[in-house]
């Protein structure tokens, strides 16, 4: 069943749901007909299950049939903060942390990140589209934002800050977590990069305050890391 977001729109009590613009026109390129049925997100976590009623290029009208908590949106809150990778790696990120569950991800520079961006400011709105079209494969009840923090710094005190925080680390000296991380109803969890390079920087070891989270043997670390 497609499935489409209307973001900030509260369609319970509603008999209609109104999609425009490019979802609009996707709608007319997936031959959808009157009396097929589509499935609508608010972006905070409710799925409409709706019936079209007519659609053309510029907007498509829907019978709003019945409102469920969505399926697919876990009860932990987990943002991802990952030094900037070259390439499109950065897309393949998006995409399966969408499809992981994740709340929000956010993607920063250090000093060991290969690759430098100009202004990654203008990025922000395809990474956001690329997130956007994950939740919708991946059957999810909100759009995960992706952000970018250009101190990193100010990127670790946001993360100690949480319920709890959890840094990726591939080896190194430091004690590993290998139990089951705890179950945080409603909580915050912060999954974080481990240090830029192999074997990690003592000025960035030194202000982890979380555990160190380990990933299994081997574990591939990106060419880019941050």
């Amino acid at each position: 069943m497609a499935r489409f977001f209307i973001a900030g729109t509260n369609l319970l009590g509603s008999p209609t749901a109104i999609i425009r613009g490019r979802d609009a026109e996707h709608i007319q390129v997936l031959r959808l007909r009157p009396g097929e049925d589509v499935t609508i997100c608010d972006t905070e976590g409710t799925d409409y299950k709706c019936r079209l009623v007519r659609a053309d290029k510029e907007e498509a009208e829907f019978e709003v049939i019945e409102a469920v908590p969505c399926k697919g949106e876990p009860s932990v809150e987990a943002t991802v903060l990952c030094g900037l990778p070259k390439g499109d790696r950065v897309d393949y990120i998006i995409q399966k942390s969408v499809e992981a569950g994740v709340h929000d991800i956010v993607f920063f520079q250090s000093a060991r990140c290969v690759a430098k961006p100009d202004d990654p400011y203008k990025k922000l709105e395809r990474w956001n589209r690329i997130s956007e079209e994950a939740a919708k494969q991946s059957g999810r009840g909100i759009i995960p934002k992706v952000s970018w923090a250009s101190d990193y710094g100010e990127v670790l005190n946001t993360a100690v800050h949480k319920d709890l925080a959890l840094f990726m680390y591939e080896t190194g000296e430091r004690a590993v977590r290998r139990e089951p991380c705890p179950f945080l109803p409603g909580g915050a969890l912060r999954l974080l990069p481990a240090p830029p390079e192999p074997g990690g920087r003592a000025a960035h070891r030194g202000r982890q305050e979380g555990p160190a989270l380990g990933a299994g043997h081997p574990v591939r670390r990106d060419a880019a890391a941050g």
